[in-house]
This record gives structure tokens, sequence and C-alpha cells, in this order.
């Protein structure tokens, strides 16, 4: 994964005097505290810095600057930092930082009264890493990697510094592993391909992992294997490709007794072409992100699995692309998804839902507390919500207000959205059991989300759709151009945070 740095670039010091020398070094400043410090507040405003939380400034030639360190202001805001303040400040400050070969950050140190100490030094790492990050294995010249290769941390005394970096690198792990696999043409990654890279993150992930803690395996089922587990959403959608399907299946079983169960299902189509009711053009170009669901869940599964939390968690991505090809499942065909219930096909870009449906029906026969699914779903949802917020929906209020909550300390933006009864009869067909759109173009994420819904029953569950999120235009704190890694986060402290 194309993390440029490793956590063995950061060492952490309680005594910020102690220090070693660097090239640079961070001031971090509250945009409150500005008028305090004087001739450099000036100097500060003078270069358009205004303490806003991630701000950068470079303070060559302030007074008191050792004549041998760059000085580096970093806003913090005025109001109460949270973890995802501290991450874009630490982002922001390594790309400010990236020319020169070391710096001292005094940032941890600065965040912990807000956060606790762990929860400070985690969040820097984390965002250091990640804007480390670049997607550049198919350039014929990659670009120069940053300079930046040794960072000194000042953290106060009592920092859990094992755990918090421990888990600041299972993380940005995590999510540079989704970033990889959404950036990959689809070309280059077929559900096959899937299937092998989640197989190698769970086997890479479970060798640094402590035995002890619990144990991970991983499951393929190939078509012959789909068609006997009677997955005919999957294969009905996989029906005009000429790369066979996969299922992709991930557990991860605690030696304790697991405090509970969560299913995770992530929507793994690698190419979307609309099937026989064909994209445009400008619909197409970016459809190598449509497996961005199971994506999210493979990161978040590598991480899981380094974290060793005591909940059991399974990771089932349901993967294929979606082809006009002559044998392609055509409009009005019926599939029989594999929990028995049927569904009239009227629109075969309506795909992702269909694999859902099988995912779904399946984690819900093991009966977990709680079952989380992601999906590049619809382009309602961003219609609705922009292109920063994913689309929140469910069917038990407590799994809701579990999953707000994960998002918040995450620092990831979900909005809920409801599931209106009075639109259900919008899936009524009159040859299946429902049909895969709504019968008119409005509410079409409503739709969707209520069309999962008949795939889980009383089973506590939420839906998570990420099309806006799933990747952003411009590099932006510990964002890189391209593939976010949404959902990652999220997953992680929802079943670290239990």
């Amino acid at each position: 994964m194309p993390l440029t740095v490793s956590t063995d670039a950061f060492e952490v010091v309680t005594d910020p005097a102690a220090a070693p020398p660097t090239a640079a070094a961070d001031r971090p400043v509250r945009s409150d505290a500005l008028d305090t410090l004087g001739a450099t507040s000036n100097y500060l405003a003078a270069s358009g810095f205004d303490g806003a939380a991630g701000s950068t400034a470079l303070m060559a030639g302030i007074a008191g600057a050792a004549d041998d360190t760059m000085p580096i202001a970093v806003g913090l805001g005025s109001d109460d930092l949270t973890a995802a303040d501290v991450r874009k400040a630490a982002a922001n400050l390594w790309r400010a930082a990236s020319k020169v070969d070391s710096l001292t950050s005094a940032l941890a140190a600065a965040a912990a009264d807000d956060l606790g100490a762990d929860v400070a030094l985690a969040a820097v790492v984390e965002g250091m890493l990640l804007a480390s990050y670049g997607f550049n294995e198919h350039k014929g010249e990659p670009p120069e990697a940053d300079a930046l290769g040794r960072v000194v941390l000042a953290a106060p005394d009592g920092t859990d510094t094992t755990a918090a970096v421990g888990r600041a690198a299972a993380v940005a792990g995590g999510i540079a592993l989704a970033r990889d696999l959404v950036n990959q043409p689809a070309g280059a990654l077929t559900a096959s391909g899937l299937a092998d890279a989640a197989t190698e993150a769970i086997e890479a992930a479970s060798a640094d992992g402590d035995p002890a803690a619990g144990t991970a395996s991983v499951e393929v089922w190939d078509r012959e294997r789909l068609e006997a587990e009677r997955c005919g959403g999957l294969l009905g959608v996989n029906a005009g490709s000429t790369e066979p399907p996969a299922l992709i299946r991930m557990r991860w079983q605690p030696t304790a007794e697991p405090r509970a169960t969560v299913h995770l299902v992530g929507k793994g189509i690698t190419f979307d072409t609309g099937g026989l009711n064909l994209k445009t053009f400008e619909g197409m170009e970016w459809m190598k992100i449509d497996m961005g669901g199971a994506a999210a869940v493979i990161g978040a599964m590598s991480a899981i699995v380094r974290l060793a939390p005591d909940v059991a968690v399974t990771g089932i991505c349901c993967c294929t692309d979606n082809q006009p090809g002559p044998t392609a499942t055509k409009p009005g065909d019926v599939l029989r998804i594999r929990n028995g219930k049927t569904v009239e096909v009227l629109n075969t870009d309506a795909e992702g839902r269909l694999v859902l449906a099988d995912g779904l029906s399946l984690s819900v026969e093991e009966e977990p507390d709680l079952v989380v699914d992601l999906a590049t779903l619809t382009g309602a949802c961003m219609v609705a919500l922009g292109d920063k917020y994913g689309g929140l929906m469910g069917n038990d209020p407590a799994a809701i207000e579990r999953a707000e909550a994960a998002a918040s300390a995450a620092g990831e933006l979900l909005w809920h959205l409801p599931l209106p009864p009075e639109y259900r009869e919008q899936l009524d067909s009159p040859i299946a059991d429902l049909r895969n759109i709504g019968k008119n173009r409005y509410g079409g994420t409503l739709h969707a989300g209520l069309f999962l819904s008949e795939f889980v029953g009383e089973t506590p569950w939420v839906h998570f759709d990420i099309a806006g999120p799933v990747r952003t235009d411009a590099d932006a704190g510990e964002l890189s151009k391209g593939a976010s890694g949404f959902g990652v986060r999220t997953l992680v402290e929802l079943i670290c945070g239990w």
C-alpha cells in the first residue's frame, strides 16, 4: 500500500526540550490566541494565516526561531478540538514540511487536553500517514516521494505510545488499502482479483497480529458455489460478463467470548457499464469506483484483525462487473435471491441492490447483532447530499444511533434519511415479489433502501450509501485526490468502540 512512510519514521518524546533537532518544527496556534503572539501575529496575519483548524504558514525569519530550524504555524481553531481537526492539521503540517527531511511536532501535546493523550497522538500519526499516500502504480515516471522521513512527536508523559501508534497504523493502512483498490483501473482489478487482494490483506494482518487474541479467515465462493448457494442476484448481474463472480467472506473471531457479532456487507461492482441499460460516457467515466463499499469492508477488516477487538466480525463482499453481453440479464427478467424472494429487473443499471440482496440474505441467516452494508448505490444520494456526505438508513433506531455515533467519532459525514413505508408500493411488481426500481424517478435513494430492507427481516441493520464521498477531486487534509477510503474509519470505530 502506497504510504510513503511507515511508523518507523515516528519518534515520540515526553520532554519536548529533550527532542533532537530537526529541519522544521511546528507551533500549534489557537485562532483566538493569535493576538497574544505580538509581532508574530502581525506576520501571520499578513500571510493570511488565521489559526483555523488545519491552516499552516511558514514562519521564516521570525524572532526566536533557531537558525537551523524552519518554524511552521499550524492552526487549531478556537472551538473544542476534535480528532478530525487534529488529523487535518497533522496532514497539512506534513504537506507543508514535505520538502525537508525531518520535523518536530507538538500537535499531540497541544491537543491532549481536548482529546486525551492517546487519541491525540493517534490522530496526529494517522493524519501524517494518510497525507503521505499516493497512487502511482501506473505512472511511467512516478513523482518524487516526500523527503520527510523522520518525525519527532511531543506527547504528555504517560501516553500509551505503542497502542496509539499501532491503532493509527492499522486504521491508516486499512484506509490506504481501500484507496488502492478503488483507484485501481477496472481492467486491472476483476472480481477474482478483488478476492485475491482481500485474501492477501487478511493473511498479512493475521501475520502482524497476536495469534492468542483470535483467528482470521477468508473464504471465496466461485460461480459453482454461488449457484449451489442460490445467489441469484449476484449471478444475474454477472450474466453478461466474461469475468467470473466472487463472493468474499472474511471472518474475525476473538479468542475471548465476543461481546457482539457484527456483519459488514459491501457492494463490489468492479466496473458498472449499466448492463443493457447502458450508461452514458459521463455516467460511466468513474465506474471503477463502484466497488467502493467492498473496498471499505476489506480495508476495515484488515484493520480489525490487527486491532483484535473482542467483537466477532464477518465481512461479505459481493463482487462482479456489470456488462451488456449477449447473455446479460434483460429488463423484465426475474431473479430469485438467496432468501427466496423474486425480483423483476426493470433497470439493469440498478444492479448494486441485487448483489447486496444476496449478501444481506446470507448475513442475516447467522442472526448477528448488527448488519452494516456499504455501497456506492445511487446517484440520487449525491443529488440530495452532495459529494461529502453519505446517506444513512436503517430499520432499528438503536442501530442508527450507534452508526451515527461511530461516524461522528470517526469524523466521517453521514446524514440520516428515512425509509418511508408510504413509498414501499413503488416496488410492487405484478409478476414478482418486488421490482428493483421505483415507479417514478423521485426518491431513488429511499426506494433503494426500502429494497434492501426486504432482505434483512427483523435483524438490526443500517445502510451507508457512499456514492458521494467515495472519491475526492483534490488533496484536502488527510485526503488525496482520487479514492478517499470513506467508511473504513467509521466501521473500525463502530467495532472497536462497541
